[in-house]
């Protein structure tokens, strides 16, 4: 599958919210969609959603105007919205049922998540009994239990402990592997950076960087070299003022050209106790930061 959102407008009133949002995700792959909030994130997932109507632009998959008919969507939202006074098992079977399956099938299909997801013992509770976390885990299972084209997760990690967050990143990859279209809105840019094959990102209302996040990176000026090594003080004495301490401790030092990469390299090997070396990259954080500022 290949959804593409082309050239999407939206007004509020007299308010311009969405500007020509333009951008392509495949199936079998994670895209990220970012932005800080006030962006348009949420507009334009719920036009993709058809939540509301655009003003303008289209919205195609493999190549034809969507078919919400036929095209099924599984949302995990940032805000919660299930009932916490209600039994988890008649909820999430009701909000399956939506979703157009028997009763029957949408209760098999929430018992094989509510095990996967080691939710089994809860099945007849209440929601407001539980955790912040399993109430995310319990969410989620209202995206996925009527097996959606097309898995939209907006902060899917919020309130998530590192043992569950590990289970849902093996429920992720496993929705990826089936070649499923998953679409991760986040400010968790580590998670982002992990799964996530091409990113977009938003800022008032224009996608202003999109793409490969690979090659994104690949595009920065690779003058900088990133040195691990049990001697720095050394390296930063001999290197002077083009050597610099990141965050992490690690040394940064930065090339005249980046053609003299080899050639500094072999220096730092043949005269220093090297633990690691390699060509700075910038993180998705940083990138994000450079992107999302505000813009005149």
């Amino acid at each position: 599958m290949r959804l593409e959102l082309k050239n999407i407008d939206k007004s509020f009133g007299e308010k311009q919210v969405l500007k020509g949002i333009s951008f392509a995700a495949e199936g079998g792959k994670a895209f990220g969609l970012l932005g800080r909030n006030g962006a348009g994130k949420t507009t334009t997932i719920r036009i993709l959603m058809n939540v509301f109507p655009a003003n303008g632009g289209e919205i195609l998959l493999d190549g034809e105007k969507i078919d919400y008919a036929k095209v099924g969507f599984g949302y995990l939202p940032e805000e919660r919205g299930m009932y916490p006074k209600k039994l988890i098992i008649d909820q999430l079977t009701y909000f399956a049922e939506l979703k157009g399956m028997s009763h029957r099938s949408a209760v098999k299909s929430v018992d094989y998540w509510l095990d996967r997801l080691d939710m089994g013992e809860h099945r007849n509770k209440r929601l407001d009994t539980l955790s912040k976390g399993n109430q995310q885990k319990i969410q989620l299972i209202t995206a996925l239990a009527h097996d959606p084209d097309i898995v939209i997760l907006d902060e899917p990690f919020s309130g998530l402990d590192p043992v569950n967050a590990m289970l849902l990143k093996d429920v992720v990859k496993e929705q990826i592997a089936k070649g499923k279209i998953v679409l991760f809105s986040s400010h968790q840019m580590s998670y982002i950076e992990e799964f996530c094959d091409s990113i977009a990102i938003i800022n008032a209302g224009r996608v202003v960087l999109s793409g490969d996040l690979h090659d994104v990176k690949r595009n920065y000026p690779r003058n900088k070299l990133i040195v691990s090594s049990v001697c720095p003080e050394k390296i930063r004495a001999d290197f002077g003022s083009s050597c610099a301490v990141s965050d992490n401790k690690d040394l940064i030092i930065r090339l005249s050209r980046p053609d003299d990469k080899q050639s500094i390299m072999k220096r730092l090997v043949e005269n220093y106790d090297i633990d690691e070396i390699r060509v700075f990259e910038p993180s998705l954080n940083d990138i994000f930061i450079e992107y999302a500022e505000e813009q005149a």
